[in-house]
C-alpha cells in the first residue's frame, strides 16, 4: 500500500512530465542551414559551431535592444 510520500512522487513524476511535454521550444527552430552564416547542417542543428551561435545570440540581442 502505497502511503502520501509514495503518491506524492508518483503525482510529482506525472506532472513533471506533462510539463515538458507541452512546453514551448526554447531558441529559433532547426532550418537545415546555420542561422548565422547560412552554412548547410544536419537535422536539428541551428549554428555550425559555437562561433557562429555566440555571434547570432548577440546579434539578436542587441537587435532586442536588451
Amino acid at each position: 500500500m502505497a502511503d502520501f510520500a509514495d503518491l506524492g512522487a508518483d503525482r510529482e513524476e506525472r506532472d513533471r512530465a506533462l510539463a515538458l511535454k507541452v512546453r514551448a521550444p526554447e531558441g529559433p527552430s532547426a532550418t537545415g542551414m546555420c542561422l548565422c552564416c547560412g552554412e548547410l547542417l544536419a537535422d536539428g542543428l541551428r549554428w555550425c559551431d559555437a562561433e557562429c551561435r555566440d555571434d547570432w545570440q548577440a546579434e539578436t540581442k542587441a537587435g532586442r535592444g536588451a
